[in-house]
């Protein structure tokens, strides 16, 4: 019995005792892990509200059927939430901070009269992107998106003439600003139609007496001599997209009256020569068509209170022979010129159909690997005539 019951104690004893030492060891620590910083500070979720007062702010945000908001939800990595007259953002930290600039962005557009559509969402969003990864001190660093799509120039029956793209913002600011701009880029960029509209809004606020509009008469490909009808019927097809303009901003009924008057001139280039052009607001267009002889004839005409505009894509040259473009050549001539300024657009700056913008840039690169070198015009003689001997 004794025997027994110091058995029991004795294994009591070293239950007690393992028991005590479980309890004096330190428990297993789990260990956090280092604090969240830098990148995976950024996977936490954020959240931002946005919250609008003014209810058809609102409507006009959104857009009819939420089709603005859809639209948003597309182009924004942050998730959209929309109760009421509020509006939560959650996502990263970049991401909600982005989508919130681009809704301030968007209502401030709409405060200053304009109205949002779908490609003011996009080109929006386009800008403040790019803005994000300029340089310091680039264009689009420098722009907001309000500012940019804010700017009216001319308005008619409700429709407003305004630039899209930060370039062309600062094409309509440098043609305030200088005598003469050369807007450079290519097809869709806006460069005839911003010109068209800054000589109208200057006609109109009588800083000009007058608009001529002139091009070159240049065949792409075609015989000018073979097309039917008279002078005026074979040279009228070369300027109808300067008429085209003009029927987007004036009252058609006015165009004849003013052209009559002389307040508005359509002609060809070969009719400047010769002449003064005093209070004129003056647009070149097609000027990659232009021999540098005829570019320099045409900036002599500048005359007092005059404004000089020469557009023109120097990728769509149709001159005969492989002569070098007048648009080309000036650019090296009038560069540093005080009060001659050379905005240069590009593909980002179309506004037709997105997929001219891709067309362009398709040629530009197939333009880069399949580019030959300009022949040599030393073996021709003063007509253009090939020298003998020359084996070419």
């Amino acid at each position: 019995m004794s025997d027994t019951s110091s058995a029991a104690r004795a294994a009591v004893a070293a239950v007690e005792s393992a028991a005590a030492t479980r309890t004096a060891s330190p428990a297993p620590s789990i260990d956090p892990g280092p604090a969240l910083s830098g990148p995976d500070a950024e996977e936490r979720v954020h959240e931002s509200t946005v919250v609008v007062a003014d209810e058809r702010a609102m409507l006009g945000l959104l857009g009819s059927r939420d089709l603005l908001l859809r639209q948003l939800e597309t182009g924004l990595a942050a998730d959209i939430h929309v109760r009421g007259n509020r509006i939560t953002l959650r996502g990263t930290a970049s991401d909600v901070a982005f989508a919130e600039h681009v809704l301030r962005e968007l209502l401030t557009l709409q405060e200053s009269g304009s109205l949002i559509t779908p490609d003011a969402v996009r080109r929006t969003i386009a800008m403040l992107a790019a803005a994000a990864t300029a340089a310091p001190g680039a264009p689009a660093a420098t722009e907001s998106p309000s500012t940019v799509l804010g700017l009216n120039i001319i308005s008619r029956r409700g429709r407003t003439i305004r630039p899209k793209t930060v370039n062309q913002k600062r094409y309509v600011d440098a043609i305030d600003v200088n005598t003469i701009v050369f807007g450079i880029g290519p097809a869709g960029t806006g460069k005839t139609y911003l010109a068209m509209a800054k000589a109208v809004q200057s006609l109109q606020a009588k800083q000009v007496n007058r608009i001529i509009l002139t091009r070159p008469a240049v065949e792409a490909g075609e015989r000018l001599g073979f097309l039917p009808g008279t002078l005026s019927d074979k040279i009228d097809p070369y300027l109808r997209p300067l008429y085209d303009a003009l029927h987007d901003m004036l009252d058609p009924e006015s165009i004849p009256r003013l052209m009559a008057a002389g307040t508005i001139e359509v002609a060809p280039l070969a009719y400047m020569r010769g002449r003064t052009l005093n209070d004129a607001f003056i647009i070149l267009d097609e000027a990659q068509n232009t021999t540098p002889e005829q570019m320099k004839m045409f900036l002599t005409r500048l005359g007092f209170g005059s404004k000089i505009v020469v557009t023109g894509d120097v990728t769509q040259i149709d001159l005969p022979g492989g002569q070098r473009s007048g648009l080309q050549v000036v650019r090296d001539i009038l560069s540093g010129v005080d009060d001659v300024h050379f905005s240069m657009l590009t593909s980002s700056d179309v506004v037709r159909h997105r997929l001219v913008g891709t067309i362009v840039d398709a040629y530009e690169r197939w333009d880069a690997v399949n580019a030959t070198p300009a022949p040599d015009r030393q073996d021709r003689g003063p007509l253009g005539i090939r020298r003998p001997g020359t084996g070419r």
